[in-house]
């Protein structure tokens, strides 16, 4: 296997990706000015971030959710580390919709008094590392290993975001210093509308049933993946990869096609002695309720 090291920009203990990385901005979070009506989606990478980009672009843009408009999700919704298109964040007019996998001791402090609304998505970990091997298999172009050997770096934190674990409970464990709502993807999955309900709650958003409908139903996993405005595939092309695709299965229990017994046995420990102090509900299997 291709080491993953060389692709990773280690800052304050946390590994960034290199590709797209704004350093000027890691260097300088501390001065980052916060606005109280920011909005940020917070994930460790490959737990939903690119479909809740465009389920926030759906809810506060019209043009978006009418389809009058003709903005990619990554425009609407940027990322704040990975700046690809240059984007002058203190101009952009409020609200400001941001994605994010900044771990939070560095995310920008003025949080901690603006409190901004932060959305933090989480998946199950077993499935994160399986979507993440993909990722870096078919997208990033960085693996020619096996699953076998992608699942020791991702257990040893040896990927762009660090170790699960730590980011998760980082965030968790300081919840009460930030305006903080958490989703699971799963229950996203089993329960779209549900889920983009306590969202719109949360942010203070209200929608007519009618838009309610057109945001569900363009959220909708499937659909989404044949929505170039948010499948990501301009930007998988721009990497000159002909056939990868950012968007995979989003399935539930992918991780019983990949993990042997043993491997699964191994994961269940670390993650009962990691977690034990962190009462977030986790499905495994999309047959759990």
């Amino acid at each position: 296997m291709e080491d993953l090291e060389s692709i990773l920009f280690k800052f304050k203990g946390y590994n960034f990706g290199q590709r797209g990385l704004d350093i000027d901005l890691i260097e300088n979070l501390e001065d980052f000015e916060i606005r109280e009506d920011d909005v940020f989606i917070i994930t460790y990478p490959k737990s939903g971030t690119i479909w809740f980009q465009q389920i926030l672009s759906l809810i506060y843009f019209e043009e978006h959710r009418k389809r009058t408009g003709n903005l990619n999700t990554v425009d609407q919704v940027p990322f704040f580390e990975y700046n690809f298109q240059k984007i002058d964040f203190a101009e952009r007019p409020s609200p400001r919709l941001f994605s994010t996998h900044l771990p939070y001791y560095l995310f920008p402090s003025g949080a901690k008094n603006k409190k901004p609304k932060i959305i933090y998505v989480y998946r199950n970990p077993k499935d994160v590392v399986c979507s993440y091997y993909y990722f870096f298999k078919n997208v990033i172009l960085k693996i020619t290993g096996s699953f076998e050997e992608f699942f020791e770096q991702f257990l040893e934190g040896k990927v762009i975001g660090s170790l699960w674990f730590d980011h998760i409970k980082g965030w968790y464990e300081h919840k009460s210093l930030f305006n903080i709502h958490f989703v699971m993807y799963e229950e996203m999955r089993k329960d779209l509308r549900g889920s983009i309900l306590k969202v719109c709650k949360f942010l203070g958003k209200e929608l007519s049933d009618e838009d309610m409908d057109s945001v569900v139903t363009q959220a909708m996993f499937e659909n989404m993946k044949s929505d170039p405005r948010a499948n990501y595939d301009i930007i998988i092309k721009s990497y000159g990869v002909p056939k990868g695709h950012f968007l995979r299965k989003g399935a539930i229990g992918d991780w019983k096609n990949h993990m042997t017994v043993e491997q699964n046995e191994r994961f269940d420990k670390i993650f009962q002695r990691e977690m034990k102090d962190v009462p977030l509900k986790f499905i495994w299997d999309m047959n759990e309720e």
